[in-house]
């Protein structure tokens, strides 16, 4: 089905339910100990929910994310929501831009000015791209997938089919982190005929066959089992019992917001001020993608669906040009021996500092990082 051209417009009435519940808010008695040691921080949420009540303003934001053009395009049966903006230049190159969780749309808004028109923002015009930026299905404002087997594979074929058969690319680039990562992992992977070539900021990999004993393989193995005993109970729920966590997250905004906050604290680079990154609007505003369409359910199914399938291999080549962009702070980062096995690894950069969401921690480095990497594949 051809894409529709569509706008956000959030109802008057759920903006009155959302304070009418941000007014009735319950919190939980803050337990001893330093403040974020056992979560998200209450003194912080409320701070952050007093805002959210009393001076944030969606209609604000509402029209800046209406500013470029957006589409529903029908994909696999689900309806994709996206923007879709034309470089500014000789000849751009089409860019999927996939963001992860607990993202959104809104990872990618500020980057749409300069990658698409350069020149406009102190660069060359000869790196212009035309910009496709999807939300994940079941995330934000799109439609929420109506049965069983939306996994990451499933949602790389629907994206690499909304580029090829509803856009029109025959040949496109393609970045992502997190979520982003492994669905554009899976488009290099599945897709490659299409694609010029991947940028990853979460780049993922195992061992190359005989190493999985080795020093470097057991001392990530002890990394990642810390990561797992301290970190990842958010994703064994969502991978496992999504919905009874999302039944509390739809009803309470701060409930959302203690959820969601928590992990742009913990994963960016911000020694433990999450607002050294994040403005307290922003933050916001990229919550307005999970409670305005009471879509928090639908995006942590991605989890139970895709970890219930099993993860893609690791191992399993994909041979397309890659880069692999570094920021210290990222929470998976396979060793460089691993990342060159796996992929046609072609540009590998260490960044001097940033985080998990990359694009908008450190927005230069990253827009740099891609120029650079696409522009010996144009």
């Amino acid at each position: 089905m051809p894409p529709r051209p569509y706008r956000i417009e959030v109802a008057p009435e759920v903006l009155t339910d959302l304070h009418r519940r941000l007014d009735a808010t319950r919190y939980a008695e803050p337990l001893p100990g330093a403040s974020w040691a056992h979560g998200a921080d209450v003194t912080y949420v409320r701070e952050l929910c007093a805002h959210w009540r009393h001076k944030y303003d969606w209609r604000v934001h509402e029209a800046a994310l209406n500013r470029w053009p957006q589409f529903l395009c029908e994909v696999d049966g689900v309806d994709l929501h996206f923007w879709h903006v034309r470089g500014t230049g000789p000849s751009p190159l089409p860019l999927l831009l996939t963001h992860g969780w607990p993202g959104s749309l809104l990872e990618f808004h500020h980057l749409i000015g300069p990658l698409t028109d350069p020149a406009a923002h102190g660069g060359d015009a000869a790196d212009a791209f035309d910009v496709v930026i999807p939300a994940l299905p079941g995330y934000g404002f799109g439609g929420k997938p109506r049965e069983p087997g939306w996994n990451a594979t499933r949602v790389a074929a629907a994206f690499d089919q909304l580029m090829t058969r509803e856009l029109g690319y025959g040949r496109y680039g393609a970045q992502g982190g997190d979520w982003g990562a492994i669905v554009t992992m899976e488009l290099g992977r599945n897709h490659g005929a299409h694609l010029a070539g991947i940028h990853l900021n979460m780049p993922l990999a195992g061992p190359p066959p005989g190493q999985e004993r080795s020093a470097e393989a057991q001392a990530y193995g002890q990394r990642m089992a810390a990561h797992q005993a301290n970190e990842a109970g958010y994703s064994h729920v969502q991978g496992t019992k999504p919905q009874s966590l999302a039944i509390a997250q739809a009803d309470s905004p701060a409930g959302l917001a203690a959820w969601i906050v928590e992990k742009f604290r913990t994963w960016s680079d911000c020694d433990g001020d999450v607002e050294r990154r994040f403005t307290k609007d922003w933050l916001l505003t990229n919550l307005m993608f999970y409670w305005a369409p009471n879509s928090i359910a639908s995006a942590a199914n991605l989890y139970y669906e895709t970890f219930g399938a099993g993860l893609p291999g690791l191992t399993e080549p994909v041979r397309v040009p890659t880069a692999a962009a570094l920021f210290p702070k990222e929470i998976l980062q396979a060793p460089r021996s691993w990342l060159e096995h796996r992929y046609d690894l072609r540009r590998y950069t260490e960044m001097p500092r940033g985080g998990h969401f990359a694009a908008v921690e450190e927005p230069q480095l990253f827009l740099d990082d891609v120029r650079a990497f696409f522009r010996a594949l144009r």
